[in-house]
């Protein structure tokens, strides 16, 4: 029998979370132009910025509502956990561009544009498997994309700290990569924590 509430569940949670997932694609967009020129174009990262700030707004949007809502759609620590997810997600991209900035990156090394079409490709994935998940419909075929996609990004950041190591001499320069390599692996990964809480959700309301 389906169940009958005389409250109205709280539906909008759900374009919130498709308006989040655009703005951090837009982000890993973003980044992709900064990336693409030697050297970057620093100011995509005060664009950065703006859309993770834009973020920040929209997910703390989230969570008031969530606080104020009786009958939400989905469990409470599933709404604050995606919220809080897909915000981690942004945050990695904006520290890339930030660290890159302020490291005066001068020229793109090897790897670089490879893990950020990852994760243009993994937000992609990410917010059409939000935009299935109220209907449930094909959300699982997206999630497990991002997943094999945090398992190319694991290879190619290995690669590429294998090849920073072996060619570079300076020191410095190791160590500023490093951080940059680890920040956009990072970005994947949090991508991943995103596609494990849609995937718990859909499991448990299977």
């Amino acid at each position: 029998m389906a169940r009958f509430s005389l409250i109205p569940r709280e539906t909008r949670f759900f374009a919130d979370f498709v308006g989040l997932s655009e703005q951090i694609r837009l982000g890993a967009h973003t980044l992709k132009q900064m990336v693409s020129t030697d050297p970057p174009d620093m100011d995509k990262a005060d664009a950065i910025k703006d859309l993770e700030h834009n973020c920040d707004g929209r997910t703390h949007g989230i969570i008031d509502r969530l606080n104020r809502t009786f009958v939400t759609p989905l469990d409470r620590e599933d709404i604050h956990s995606l919220a809080i997810s897909l915000d981690d997600v942004m945050d990695a991209i904006d520290a890339t561009a930030a660290v890159m900035r302020l490291y005066r990156i001068t020229r793109v090394r090897t790897g670089t544009r490879h893990l950020v079409d990852i994760i243009v490709d993994a937000t992609a994935r990410m917010t059409e498997a939000l935009s299935a998940l109220e209907k449930r419909d094909g959300v699982l075929e997206h999630v497990a994309r991002v997943s094999q996609l945090e398992r190319e990004a694991d290879r190619v950041h290995q690669d590429a700290i294998v090849a920073l190591f072996d060619e570079e001499r300076d020191p410095i320069v190791v160590i500023k990569w490093k951080e940059i390599f680890d920040l956009l692996e990072a970005a994947t990964d949090r991508c991943e924590d995103v596609g494990n809480v849609i995937e718990a959700v859909v499991v448990k309301h299977a």
